[in-house]
């Protein structure tokens, strides 16, 4: 059995990938099936060794990225013609692999295999983690098999025909982050166990507005809390500097910790201490804070960049396990502020844990990995 995963450039259609992989191997050690071969094709991958981890082979495809501005015309032209290019290696690649079944998780850099895919009559499971559904889902939903998104709020964007084909299953998380260290954080972190501990989740490339409201706002956050800051690699420096000054004289110097960006045994001693949690919106991060059942408070990316985490952060908070500050109201009055309103009421806090845990559905990459086997064996000849 072969099965084909692709998916865009980024973490958040990277990992559920790679959490539908770990899903797949363990649903086979427990029934003991042999396991089937799997294939990456897309762009370089965001995480290599994460591919080696778990014995999936590489098939370089590529994509040029279409953009809708009339300014960027010369970019479009070269989009479509890489665009092009890598349909007809994709084609070539999918023939000579001939899978079973392609897994997408969506992306322009999932279009040129999902096309090939629909040329040689593969069947195809796509997977949307957004509250509004990607061009290339909406495309592919057209021919894809099964439709498996993260909100219920993005049933409503797909065709009427594709609706009977639509389960909402949440996101797919790799089993290293789903549940956080409970023990043993504060050690790890050398943090003051007297006091709550704040968690912001900055992301790999970091957030630059939520990085400089963090630092106005870090001399009064240490006096009640533990501020534990992933500010992202390109940014530690800078950050580490600003926070060295306005601490100097502080005698709670030692509540803060910053990081570039923390590796996964961090992570999960960071997501284990924390009370309250600062971050962007990305659908894999709201599901992975969603797992750790941690109340949380999400400043999504401008509406003028880009919807998606907008309508992930609100779609979330109607759950009632999230606060969402847009970008242009965030300050350090306003984030102190709710961050002191939710540490502050002990039966909130219990709230939007319980409804974090409903909202989370963490079997989500072993519903999917069911599927992709099932509909393996199912296009074997016997």
């Amino acid at each position: 059995m072969k099965i084909v995963f692709t998916g865009g450039g980024t973490g958040g259609h990277f990992y559920p990938l790679i959490a539908v992989a770990e899903a797949i191997e363990d649903i086979c050690k427990t029934k003991h099936l042999i396991e089937p071969q799997l294939i990456f094709m897309g762009p370089e991958p965001f995480d290599a060794f994460a591919l080696d981890e778990h014995n999936i082979y590489y098939k370089p495809s590529s994509a040029g990225k279409l953009n809708r501005h009339s300014s960027m015309r010369v970019l479009n032209i070269f989009g479509f013609f890489a665009t092009a290019l890598g349909i007809i290696r994709a084609t070539f690649q999918l023939f000579t692999i001939y899978p079973d079944v392609v897994f997408s998780t969506g992306g322009f850099a999932s279009f040129p295999t999902l096309v090939a895919a629909r040329i040689l009559r593969i069947p195809v499971l796509m997977y949307d983690a957004d509250t509004s559904p990607g061009r290339v889902s909406m495309w592919s939903s057209k021919f894809a098999r099964w439709i498996a998104v993260a909100h219920k709020d993005s049933v409503a964007f797909f065709p009427r025909s594709a609706q009977d084909k639509i389960a909402q299953i949440g996101h797919p998380i790799r089993k290293e982050i789903l549940h956080p260290a409970r023990e043993g954080g504060h050690e790890f972190l050398n943090l003051d166990p007297s006091v709550p501990t704040v968690f912001i989740m900055g992301g790999s490339q970091g957030a630059k507005a939520i990085n400089e409201t963090v630092l106005d706002a870090l001399g009064e956050l240490i006096t009640r809390y533990n501020v534990i800051h992933q500010a992202g690699s390109a940014n530690f420096d800078e950050v580490k500097g600003i926070a060295s000054v306005i601490l100097k004289n502080s005698r709670f110097v030692d509540r803060y910790r910053v990081f570039g960006l923390l590796n996964t045994l961090a992570l999960r001693m960071s997501a284990g201490v924390a009370n309250v949690i600062v971050a962007r919106a990305g659908s894999g991060t709201i599901f992975e804070v969603a797992s750790w059942e941690i109340p949380a408070i999400f400043v999504p990316i401008p509406l003028d960049i880009s919807r998606d985490q907008t309508e992930n952060a609100f779609s979330y908070a109607r759950s009632g396990a999230a606060e969402v500050i847009e970008q242009r109201n965030l300050t350090p009055h306003v984030l102190t502020a709710e961050i002191d309103r939710i540490m502050g009421d002990v039966k909130l806090q219990e709230i939007m844990k319980a409804s974090a845990r409903e909202f989370a559905r963490p079997d989500a990459a072993e519903k999917i990995a069911k599927i992709l086997l099932e509909a393996g064996v199912a296009h074997q000849p016997i």
